[in-house]
């Protein structure tokens, strides 16, 4: 029972799993497009529209590749599209599964507690938020600051049932709980919108994005985190920093991170219990083949009267005489 209520607190805590949707800074379906210059760390793609959904970028065709994928100077990274060359298309489809996945995933999550629930009736300006899943039945908005407060390890969900709108000049600050322990990484931060985002002119944002339907970056914006859009995404001179992958994710450019106090701890605790009982389980085999051991070796040491058959008058030591 202790096992099972410790991998329950896992599954509770888990980060949003990206997949291979997180080789991209961006990724969408119905298209990219630019007002240069925009400046973008990490990989752009769209599926199922092909290039003819990326503009504003002026594309080259890598001939290395044999057109697998494009560049621009606009991306540092790659350019992809589901008409490029094999096997950028079947890799393109999984990845937008994987969006899709991740989007299920993140707005399935349960809220962490009541006061969790509609903060500010949407209205969250100068809100501070630490570890947990927020949800809102409206839209999110906010025009000032807004601060995430934590450690490098921990998970922050907000899901919201309309739109995120962050006014010009707004911004997502990132801050560290005093622990020690660094402060919130925007791969760790998921804004799960069933509506549409519109980030504001000079508006800053922390965080992955996985957009039911577009996502804006309005003159000036910048975002450190990801866009994960089910139609599209424009840019006007907008910066997109993909955060770095970590080690040991499992998969090939994720940076979400499991807790690694609470986490470890707990599969620690999972590992150690059915250890332990394989460990017991060993003993008491191992004491039950000494002991029929140690028996045999008792009885086989123990005189026997062996039935002999011997002259009148001869005395045979420890037998019977017939």
């Amino acid at each position: 029972m202790l096992a099972l209520a410790a991998l329950a607190l896992l599954a509770a805590t888990d980060p949003v799993f990206l997949g291979t949707a997180a080789d991209f800074a961006i990724l969408t379906k119905t298209g990219i497009s630019t007002v240069p210059s925009s400046s973008i760390t990490g990989n752009i793609g769209c599926s199922p529209i092909g290039d003819s959904g990326l503009t504003g970028f002026s594309l080259v065709a890598d001939d290395a590749t044999a057109g697998q994928f494009s560049r621009t100077t606009q991306v540092t990274g790659m350019a992809y599209a589901a008409n490029f060359a094999v096997p950028t298309p079947s890799k393109l489809t999984t990845a937008i599964s994987d969006l899709e996945t991740a989007y299920t995933d993140a707005a399935g999550r349960t809220v962490s507690s009541g006061a969790n629930l509609n903060v500010g009736a949407g209205s969250v300006a100068g809100e501070t938020f630490t570890a947990g899943v927020y949800t809102w039945g409206s839209n999110v908005n906010f025009n000032s600051k807004i601060y995430i407060n934590g450690s490098k390890s921990d998970i922050f969900i907000f899901q919201m049932s309309g739109n995120l709108i962050v006014a010009a000049d707004a911004e997502v600050v990132l801050e560290g709980d005093g622990t020690g322990n660094g402060e919130p990484k925007n791969g760790n931060i998921v804004w799960q919108v069933a509506g549409h985002v519109e980030v504001g002119a000079n508006a800053h944002m922390e965080g992955v994005i996985l957009v039911k339907t577009h996502a804006a970056f309005l003159s000036g914006s910048s975002l450190n985190g990801r866009i994960l859009a089910q139609t599209a995404a424009t840019l006007d001179q907008a910066t997109i920093v993909a955060p770095p992958p970590p080690a040991n994710t499992g998969q090939s450019n994720n940076e979400f991170e499991v807790n690694k106090t609470n986490n470890n701890l707990i599969v620690g605790l999972v590992v150690g219990l059915g250890g332990g009982l394989v460990l017991l389980a060993m003993l008491a085999f191992f004491y039950y083949k000494y002991r029929l051991i140690k028996a045999a070796k008792t009885k086989a040491a123990v005189p026997v009267n062996e039935v002999v058959i011997a002259p009148a008058g001869v005395t045979v030591a420890n037998s019977k005489r017939v």
